[in-house]
């Protein structure tokens, strides 16, 4: 296998990370409002380029390298968000943090998610960082034969040397950054080439591994078979478990966030990840999704519902019902402009009614995490205020 320098020093750094890390306390404590009753999240979502939304492929290397932390955290203040979700390495594979095992983002200008650490916490607010597990066209590009090429879908098997990866990634993250958890995303299994059919041998071999017994071929595990279904529970509990480990001896109280739009897959149902995670997403946003997995969580796990354009969900239906079951609440959207933001002016100041796609969500949400009306609109002062008044 070839890889560069940078790749070997992850691989050193996650195998010889159990004693280093444990010692050492995370770079900021906790705030005590770690136990928020209501979850009141957003994200500007840096992983999609904003130009091509149709296709969403994924936001090249720099871009929003200029995002101004001030800027970003009185974004979220201005929502009334408790919790900012915001970058440790998005999916282009480069890191929004400086002097980290991951190579920052081109042309970095802030020592983003640090900063945002720092400020949202002196307004009280939590902040969690991302991780995308099962896509990294930089892993991709520079281990070839451990993925299955770089596209803007699940392409990389969790081998021991990308568990290994990841699990250094991660623990950089959290000591060096003081965040509070971070999210989970895209923690699947990858999908192989359709045409070929064909499987890595670097996979073929973790199925041996995994499973202990030689490679069946690949006509024999077709997704939805219950032999692929195994493998495929062994290879997501596995990764799960190397993710978990390399959070919680980094900082035992940083927060693991879950989230998945198959949340109630056969592949996933009553595993350990949901009896382990501390939060637990169903990103599809559909309330009987999250009711099918409720007796599957651990006994503090918190349940999150989420609205996006893409899920086609009506937010005056689902931040009322969420919020009367004591569900979290959550939203995202690509920034609009060269500071990675999308301007709220246009958007508050209007009747929801007027709104459509994301525009109508985060009006909503930012209502409801103010605990004004929906039918209120934002005044000059900046304050939600009942129409006529």
């Amino acid at each position: 296998m070839k890889t560069r320098p940078i790749a070997s020093a992850f691989i050193l750094t996650a195998l010889t990370a159990t004693a280093a890390t444990a010692a050492e306390p995370p770079a900021t404590p906790v705030p005590k409002s770690a136990g928020i009753k209501d979850i009141k999240a957003y994200c500007l979502d840096f992983n999609w380029a904003a130009t091509d939304r149709k296709r969403k492929p994924f936001a090249t290397p720099g871009t929003w390298a200029g995002a101004d932390p001030a800027q970003h955290v009185a974004w979220y203040k201005a929502m009334g968000a408790n919790v900012i979700q915001t970058f440790c390495v998005s999916t282009n594979g480069y890191a929004w943090y400086q002097n980290g095992l991951v190579p920052e983002q081109p042309e970095l200008k802030h020592d983003f998610l640090p900063e945002v650490v720092k400020l949202g916490h002196q307004e009280g607010m939590l902040v969690f960082g991302y991780f995308c597990i099962a896509a990294n066209p930089k892993w991709g590009t520079d281990h070839p034969d451990l993925s299955y090429g770089t596209s803007t879908t699940y392409h990389i098997p969790y081998t021991d040397e990308y568990l290994a990866y990841l699990s250094a990634s991660i623990g950089d993250a959290v000591k060096k950054t003081g965040i509070d958890g971070f999210m989970i995303d895209w923690l699947w299994m990858p999908e192989r080439n359709s045409t070929a059919g064909k499987w890595l041998e670097c996979e073929k071999k973790l199925y041996q591994q995994l499973m202990g017994e030689p490679f069946p071929g690949e006509d024999k595990l077709v997704r939805g078979m219950p032999q692929y279904r195994a493998y495929g529970r062994k290879a997501l509990d596995r990764c799960w478990k190397a993710i978990r480990k390399a959070a919680k001896d980094a900082n035992p109280q940083c927060i693991l966030w879950l989230t998945s739009n198959q949340i109630n897959h056969p592949m996933v149902v009553n595993s350990d990840m949901y009896k382990e995670t501390d939060w637990l997403m169903n990103e599809a946003g559909d309330r009987k999704s999250i009711d099918a997995v409720k007796a599957m969580i651990g006994p503090h796990t918190r349940l999150i519902t989420c609205l996006a354009s893409w899920n086609g969900q009506d937010a005056t239906k689902v931040v009322p019902e969420a919020l009367q079951a004591g569900l979290g609440l959550y939203g995202f959207t690509v920034p609009r402009n060269d500071g990675g933001l999308v301007p709220l002016e246009g958007i508050l100041s209007r009747p929801v009614s007027e709104l459509k796609d994301d525009d109508r969500n985060i009006a909503v949400l930012a209502r409801a995490y103010h605990g004004a009306s929906i039918d209120s609109v934002r005044d000059a002062k900046g304050e939600f205020v009942e129409p006529g008044k």
